[in-house]
Parts: structure tokens; sequence; C-alpha cells
């Protein structure tokens, strides 16, 4: 018992104060992983929490659930929850932002309407149709969110960033919202785990560098004690059951252009103009009787968050009954955010990889592009290390994805319809599948639909509910995708309640 007294007055000997705001935190994964992260950190145990969101009743269950997280670890934090973002903001000195603008209704638009005009979408969050209009939504709403930061935060805030589109969202803030913004995702340290597995070794047993963009970076180091490992990975990864089935296009990438891409079938095979561009290349790089998550899909992503949802607004009462998160080192997850609070304001260094401005990080991307790179965090600032030059192959692909994302960023800033129109034709999928009339009328069905999201394309969208008003127009494809399987109802998953639960926190959204 004196032993516990005297770590408890350690603890708050050594205790720090500052206050945490987390922006879309009804979200049904993420907000409670990043929130046992911070607080497995000992010197954060009496820090301030606040938890914002338009969804009243999510943030009322997600507050709930991790309420009693933090009473059941013996911290007597009091989580601020608050539907009025300004009030959650108030003198943070750390935002993360988790949120998905216009939630699954909108998200629904950006598959079904693109599939119409033959465009099959896994995932639809990066870029693509889909993508290019969530960048149009978040944009929007998110360079609000930095207006408030400036004007109620603390000085000098730091905006974590892990909504999608991740490159687009970090490059307006930073552009135009005035607001110091550091683009966070988990692909880097996912990719790292696999490489390790199929070479047979421990995570902490490979070396990796990683430089590109968001979802296209590519491991352009691998290492094992010193010894360069890159060129068996092909080989390993086609000896592994799982993989060679389920990771087709990564694998066929890695053989074409030298190097592991971070991103999955799904999204990999996306962003491409060679993978999905009718149904036979679908069916002939995604196999989705594996039952192994999504694995490229069609409307994927869409399908797990759906059921995620459905399952955590039925099943939250039971979520209530089960163990509380433990906040111990054991119980933190590879997201960067914790640890790059940690190191800046208790010193400890880390290494990972940022999404952030290039300004000649990569000597062969543009200077103005949102680069994924190597970076260190100390008590005196993130650190990004000039990397280099890419491989040829790998700055091709990702130069021709960053003029798509600049384009959305204007766009979605200005308003621009025509520029939005440009970035859908010189999108590699987008392009590879329709002529440039289906892409016009697409994009007018996308804003109309959307039309509640996007404030600043008033007059556009006035003016393509005319253009869809008078006819004659091109008829849709009647396409319902490759490989498209049907959301599960809730008795269905009743039937495997773990493997439901787990769906419902890997479907942040």
């Amino acid at each position: 018992m004196a032993e516990d007294f005297c770590l408890i007055l350690l603890m708050e000997e050594n205790s720090m104060k500052f206050k945490i705001a987390f922006i879309g935190a009804g979200s049904i994964g993420f907000t409670r992983t990043l929130l046992t992260d911070l607080l497995s950190v000992p010197e954060f145990s009496d820090i301030d929490v606040a938890f914002t969101d338009i969804n009243e009743e999510n943030l009322k269950m997600v507050t709930a659930l991790c309420q009693r997280d933090i009473e059941e670890n013996g911290l007597s934090i009091k989580i601020q929850a608050t539907t009025n973002r300004r009030e959650a903001l108030k003198d943070a000195k750390y935002v993360v932002n988790v949120v998905r603008i216009g939630g699954l209704e909108a998200f629904a638009t950006d598959i079904d309407i693109p599939l119409q005009y033959g465009i099959d979408q896994c995932v639809g969050d990066t870029l693509c149709a889909g993508g290019l209009m969530y960048a149009q939504r978040g944009i929007h709403a998110i360079l609000e969110f930095c207006k408030d930061i400036k004007e109620v935060a603390a000085p000098d805030c730091l905006f974590l960033n892990y909504a999608n589109p991740n490159a687009m969202i970090t490059w307006a803030c930073n552009k135009y919202g005035g607001v110091r913004t550091i683009g966070l995702c988990h692909g880097v340290q996912g990719g790292h785990y696999m490489i390790a597995e199929v070479l047979g070794l421990k995570q902490d047993e490979v070396e990796i560098t990683c430089a590109g963009i968001n979802h296209q970076t590519w491991y352009t180091e691998v290492k094992h004690n010193g010894v360069d490992m890159t060129g068996k990975l092909v080989e390993a990864f086609e000896a592994n059951e799982r993989y060679i089935r389920t990771e087709k296009v990564r694998i066929d990438m890695m053989k074409r252009f030298g190097y592991f891409s971070t991103e999955s079938n799904g999204h990999l095979s996306e962003y491409l103009p060679w993978y999905r561009k009718n149904e036979e290349e679908v069916n002939k790089w995604v196999d989705i009787e594996i039952g192994h998550w999504i694995d490229g899909e069609t409307a994927g992503y869409l399908r797990v968050c759906t059921e995620g949802r459905n399952w955590f607004e039925i099943d939250f009462p039971n979520w209530m009954k089960e163990p509380a998160k433990k906040y111990e080192a054991a119980s933190r997850s590879s997201e960067h955010g914790s640890y790059i609070i940690e190191s800046l304001e208790t010193g400890r260094i880390y290494r990972g990889h940022f999404n952030v401005r290039n300004n000649g990080v990569i000597s062969n991307l543009p200077e103005d592009a949102i680069v994924e790179v190597p970076g260190y965090v100390d008590i005196h600032g993130i650190h990004i290390p000039l990397y280099g030059e890419l491989p040829l192959g790998c700055a091709a692909v990702c130069n021709a994805s960053i003029s798509v994302q600049r384009m959305g960023v204007e766009a979605a800033v200005h308003g621009d319809v025509m520029l939005l129109k440009q970035a859908m034709m010189m999108d590699p999928l987008v392009g590879a599948v329709c002529n440039p009339d289906e892409i016009w009328q697409m994009v007018d069905e996308m804003l109309v639909a959307q039309e509640q999201w996007l404030p600043q394309y008033k007059d556009a969208i006035a003016q393509a509910k005319e253009r869809l008003q008078k006819g004659n127009l091109i008829p849709h494809k009647n396409y319902k995708g490759a490989a498209r399987k049907a959301v599960k109802t809730v008795e269905e998953m009743q039937k495997d309640r773990e493997a439901a639960t787990k769906n419902a926190a890997a479907a942040a959204k």
C-alpha cells in the first residue's frame, strides 16, 4: 500500500497540464484508441480532455465509454463533451481531427454515383471520384475548424489531422488555414509489420525508410542487421499463402516499380489506371471470397463502416459491460499522435513517418506537395530531415496523384467547378474509365447529391441542376460493381459478436 501511495504521489508531481480536443469525437473507433494511447503516458494523468461532434447521440456514447475507462484506471479527468466546437477548442494546445464530413450518407454517394459510370471504388476516401468529392466537403468544413483554432485555442496550437483525404486536407490547412498541421496515418506501420512477417522476423528487427505521399508511400529501404532485404520481398510475399491472394495489386506494383507500397489491394488499386478500369480487371485482382476484411471489394469500406456504425449503436450497452481499456504501455497502439505529444512535452525522442509540406525534402516531388516522410520529434519540435530523390518510377506515380490533389484543394477552397471537373479528368482511374462528357455529367450529379455539404458551390450546383433537368443525358451503365458484398444485418452480425465488435472498432467513421 505504501509503495502504491508513493507511486501516485510521484505521478502527481510529474504530471503535466495541457488541453487536448478531439473534433469528430463520436468516431466509433479512433477516439477511444487515441485517448487510451495518450493516457498511457504517466505524465498525462491530469490533462484536460474535450470531445466535440455534431452527432450528439454518438458523442454521448463514446464519451460514456471513455469516461468509464478513465475512472476504472483511477484518474480524475472529467471529459468535457459538447456539440459547441469553439467551447471544446478553447485553450487547447493540441487538436485531433477524426471527422468524416457528411457521414455515411455522403460517403454512399461518393461510391454509388461513380458506379453508374463504371468507376468501381473499394474505399473512395483518398483519390478517385470519391476522394475528390470527400475533399470538397472536408476542406470547406475543416478550414472553419482552423478559423476557430486561431481564435480560441492556445497560441501555436498543433493540429493533428487523421481525416481523409489526408494529403489534401493537410495541404489546405497549412496553405489556407493558417494552422500548424501534421497529417497522420498508420499505413507505414501496417506495411512494416507485413514486411517483417513475410521475412520471418519481428517488426523491431527490420529497419525501414518510407517516402512518398500518403497512401502511396514506398519502402525504399528495408534492412535486417544492416543487410538490404528489398530484393527478397517479392519472393517472400509470393510465398505467403494469404498475401498472394489478398495483395495481388501490391505485389504486382512491387514487381514493376521495385518497391513495396504502404497501401492494401483496395486502396492502391483505385489510385492507378490499370487495375479497376473494367469488370474483368477488378475480378482479376480482387478475391472477395477470402473473407479477410475488404481485400479490394467494391464499396468495401462503405460496407464495413455501415456495419460498424449499426453494430455500435445496437451493441453499445455490452461495450459498457466489458473490461475497461488499461492505460499502460502494452495498451498503446502504433498511431503516431500520442508519441508526438509525448515527445514534445517530455523530450523523449520519437521517430515516425509524418505528412508535411515537402519544402524540398523529396527533391523530385513538388515543393508545395504534402509528402509522407521520416521525421523525429523531441522537446524542440518536429524535425524532418532531407530525404533526396525517390526512384523515378515511384516519383512518377506520386506526381500523377499530386497534380490531382493540387487541383482538388484549389477547387474546394475557391468553389471552382471547372477545376474540380479537370481534377476528375486527370485522376488516373476516372480518366481510364470515363470520357470527358461522362465526367462532366457525373460531377454535376455528385454536386447536386451533396449540396448540403458544399456551400462554396452554391451557384455551380444551381447550374448543374438546370443541366440535369434539361434531359438528353448520357445513360447510366446500371453497373453494380464487379465484387460487391451485401451489408450484413444486425441479426447476421449477432451470430459472431466478436467479429462484429472488432469490425466496429476498426471502422473508425
